[in-house]
């Protein structure tokens, strides 16, 4: 009896595990419910979206050349034949089951490329995506040209300014009433702003951003440093949780925290915008590497310029638009810390308000903002010209290729060397100055090219 007995109780668990195990539920697919393709001038990225997380595979292969992506326990619920590939490298897309629960995908190309892949978490605008660059062999090698001589022409260079459209591609910033994005209004402004800038005589203007693809935070300084801008101006138009929320603002680095609760929450916001648009790079990665020269950064020349140029264009703004704050606000936005260039953000204005909305989609008011910008940052360079530019040649009183220059108020011995692509000890010998101390008026003998 005993024997039957623990036999019968054997098969009663069996019988309860076999139960169990049929019953469990089965994972399901993570679908991919929509893709895009946005192109960059040295990059093209694709974004599938995903009903759920995956695990995924990236792999190349030649002749011919292909990217294939292989994505577990996934299947597809969109078509990848809509795509426009004229300025990308793909050729075309195709996709196909694989081992009876996966999905494998097929770009093939028309040229060579360097590919890289990522996961985004679900934030307030997507949900889980997979994100497939592809990188242009040609970019990976050949870097953009640094302007390394700053005394072009015997020191008449013009003065460099990278204007920012704030997000794009993926991340569409903020929308307004009527579906008007921030990323489309801005870059209307910033390309209205450039062609302004590159009109007047002594300025030079750049665009981070030309079209409708994203650019992550911190490469979009990097941009600036290549191209050894004296100004950095990021263009926004925000929204707010209230749609009261009103007027145009100007935003400086702060390093000791917000000037006031908009400011903050703004920050937050556009700090979190590579969680959207997706870098593939986690912010923190450079912030240990710059805290040592962040931390001074408030005593340095560069923030005491960006409050500065950042008091004209709020000035400037005020003239065509109501200012949300009289004074130049701070905060931590990522974008503004490039501790050797002075650099500003200005909010356009809230696009969440329903009339500021209108206003900033009309070409008339792009053009009237860009306008005041440009007044703006004309005015402050028109009064302190970076040393060795045309505009500071013509303040000194001609052409620094005369092979003099006049102390200014606020010149260093340092600063006058660096301008004119000089050792400090060969403008010390050529001078026979003692030391680095300089008086106003003061006429330096510059080197011959």
């Amino acid at each position: 009896m005993g024997v039957k007995l623990f036999y019968s109780n054997v098969l009663r668990i069996l019988a309860t595990i076999m139960t169990l195990v049929i019953t469990l539920p089965v994972s399901a697919q993570s679908n991919i419910q929509d893709a895009r393709l946005w192109n960059a001038p040295d990059h093209s990225r694709l974004v599938f979206d995903l009903s759920d997380s995956v695990t995924h595979k990236l792999m190349t292969l030649k002749s011919p050349d292909r990217v294939v992506v292989d994505i577990k326990n996934a299947k597809k619920s969109t078509r990848f034949d809509g795509f426009n590939f004229a300025n990308s490298p793909i050729k075309s897309i195709r996709s196909a089951a694989r081992n009876g629960k996966d999905l494998r995908i097929v770009l093939d190309l028309k040229d060579r490329v360097k590919p890289k892949s990522f996961l985004l978490k679900p934030n307030d605008t997507y949900g889980n995506r997979l994100v497939i660059d592809l990188n242009s062999i040609k970019s990976t090698k050949t870097k953009p040209s640094v302007v390394k001589n700053l005394s072009v022409a015997g020191g008449n260079r013009d003065v460099i300014v990278m204007v920012d459209p704030g997000h794009g591609g993926e991340d569409p910033g903020a929308i307004g009433p009527g579906r008007v994005r921030e990323k489309d209004v801005v870059l209307a402004i910033s390309k209205e702003l450039v062609r302004q800038i590159n009109t007047v005589k002594g300025y030079k203007a750049y665009l981070t951003r030309s079209s409708d693809y994203y650019i992550g935070l911190r490469k979009r300084t990097e941009l600036a440093r290549e191209r050894n801008a004296d100004l950095f101006i990021s263009v926004h138009a925000d929204a707010f949780t209230r749609p009261q929320a009103n007027g145009a603002s100007v935003f400086a680095l702060s390093l000791r925290g917000a000037t006031s609760e908009t400011a903050r929450w703004l920050a937050q916001k556009e700090n979190a915008s590579d969680l959207i648009g997706g870098s593939g790079v986690k912010l923190g990665e450079h912030d240990d590497m710059l805290a040592s020269v962040l931390l001074d950064l408030s005593s340095t020349a560069s923030l005491k310029a960006s409050l500065s140029v950042g008091d004209r264009v709020l000035g400037a703004l005020g003239g065509v638009a109501r200012l949300h704050k009289k004074n130049v606000q701070q905060a931590g936005f990522v974008v503004l810390k490039s501790p050797d260039i002075p650099s500003i953000l200005v909010e356009t204005g809230f696009i969440s308000n329903p009339a500021e909305s209108r206003r900033l989609k009309t070409r008339k008011y792009q053009r009237q903002i860009a306008t005041s910008i440009s007044k703006g940052l004309k005015g402050y360079f028109n009064d302190r010209p970076p040393l060795g530019t045309w505009l500071a040649a013509q303040k000194n009183g001609g052409s620094a290729s005369d092979g003099a220059y006049t102390v200014r108020s606020g010149d260093t011995l340092s600063h006058i060397a660096a301008s004119y692509s000089v050792s400090v000890n060969q403008l010390r010998k050529l001078n026979g100055l003692r030391s680095d101390v300089l008086r106003v008026g003061q006429r330096l003998k510059l080197p011959s090219s």
